[in-house]
């Protein structure tokens, strides 16, 4: 069942995204629907980032591969989000997760974060993907004074990692960064950058059928059935039969194919401006310095950079309908908080506004596994609004477990989590999450 409004769910829709104007540049990927009965040793629902890695790393290995994609690649998240290729994934700070799993299995957990982001700059660099790499290390922002100590928390852990990270006071960030009506010193990460988020997704694709990995767009699973030992998944033209099936859609998983997987994930709408591009002169009066992205310490998160063009990308969370109207109402409330957070910029008109899914997981952080009762069937999701790296990763994991060359996960992210409370009240559910954030934003 769906949870927001239909036109969520309409693949046939173009995404109206700053990114989509430079999808011809980028798009040479051939990915024909499927349109007859096909076999694989495994096929892959979702042609983002996590499904191309697995896709890429399967071929990879040798393993024959099909990746089925509702829309046309990257038409979801992989292809529509800030491009924020940094260290994230959890909506837990470093001390919680610590009284949660101990400190060995938080250690564990933040060392996957570093060698995802890694992982996409080597994939990059071996399969000659353009991703328009820009900007140096991450910013993260306290938007009270209250909220430097969980920054130095995170700090702390990252140095215990051999990372470098450090805590710069108000005046600091100032002159290294921007200036901002609602910063009181910053957390900067050495790892991380940016990235334009449709490039990287198109040359993954580009990479897993190089590598021999058959990919169809336009190709929604409609139906999903055993066979024997075997799994047949249905779409419109087509079948794909496999051994094996990788779940990998993270925000737009189609649950009623999944009962395994049924309620265990929150989708959350995440709104996304672009303004015109800025000149020097505008620039100037907000001393803008760095080209790294940032994002603020806020429950109700706003997330930044500046794109190689000079347009400010400023996103924020999204409405709880996802009717044309909630977006409209969005674009307009994050045009009120760049004026607020940077009030030169106030009278600067947006271009491009737009929204998708992240997901949310009941206990915070990402799951990736095996259904325990059909290990023949993989999942990941789950990376809160920070996936470009994460999920890269979680898709070559799937790889090698299915290879058999997989390690153990951390405890924050192996197996399932939990599912919501009265799963079709989910977007209730949300909606209470939603206003308790207004309130610890304005207290905390």
């Amino acid at each position: 069942m769906a949870l927001f409004h239909a036109s969520q769910y309409d693949w046939s829709k173009p995404v109206d995204s700053f990114w989509e104007t430079g999808r011809a540049q980028f798009d040479s990927v051939a990915a024909p629907s499927l349109s007859r009965d096909e076999t694989a040793d495994v096929a892959i629902i979702g042609g983002g980032y996590c499904g191309l890695s697995a896709a890429y790393h399967l071929a990879r290995a040798g393993i024959d591969v099909r990746v089925l994609e509702a829309g046309p690649i990257g038409w979801g998240a992989s292809g529509r989000n800030g491009g924020f290729c940094s260290i994230g994934a959890s909506f837990l700070g470093a001390a919680e997760l610590k009284t949660i799993y101990g400190e060995d299995e938080t250690l564990a957990f933040y060392r996957v974060l570093v060698d995802a982001v890694r992982l996409v700059e080597t994939l990059a660099q071996d399969e000659a993907i353009d991703l328009k790499r820009h900007g140096d290390g991450v910013w993260t922002f306290a938007h009270k004074p209250s909220r430097v100590g969980e920054l130095q928390a995170h700090a702390e852990v990252l140095s215990r990692i051999g990372l470098s990270a450090r805590v710069v006071d108000t005046a600091s960030f100032g002159r290294e960064a921007f200036a901002c009506t609602e910063q009181f010193g910053a957390l900067h990460e050495s790892v991380g950058f940016a990235l334009n988020p449709l490039a990287y997704c198109l040359g993954l694709a580009r990479a897993a059928a190089a590598r021999g990995a058959r990919i169809h767009a336009q190709s929604r699973v409609l139906q999903w059935r055993r066979e024997g030992e075997h799994h047949r998944l249905v779409t419109g033209g087509g079948s794909a039969l496999a051994k094996h099936v990788i779940v990998a859609a993270n925000g737009w998983l189609p649950e009623e194919l999944v009962p395994g997987l049924a309620g265990r994930m929150m989708p959350v709408l995440s709104n996304i401006v672009t303004t015109r591009p800025l000149s020097d002169e505008e620039l100037r009066t907000q001393a803008w310095r760095t080209d790294a992205p940032a994002s603020n310490t806020r429950a109700h998160l706003a997330y930044l950079r500046m794109l190689p063009d000079k347009r400010l990308l400023f996103g924020g969370r999204g409405d709880t309908t996802g009717s044309p109207a909630g977006g409209a109402a969005m674009r307009a409330l994050l045009e009120r908080r760049i004026a607020r957070l940077f009030p030169a910029f106030a009278n600067i008109e947006t271009t491009h506004s737009w929204r998708g899914f992240i997901a949310a997981t009941r206990r915070l952080t990402p799951a990736v596994g095996e259904l325990p009762d059909d290990p023949s069937v993989s999942f990941a999701f789950g990376c809160h609004g920070n996936g470009v790296a994460f999920m890269t990763w979680a898709g070559r994991e799937l790889a090698k477990r299915i290879a058999g060359t997989a390690t153990a996960l951390p405890a924050p992210i192996h197996g399932l989590p939990p599912k919501f409370p009265l799963p079709t009240l989910r977007l209730w559910q949300l909606r209470l999450m939603l206003a308790r954030a207004w309130v610890e934003d304005a207290i905390a």
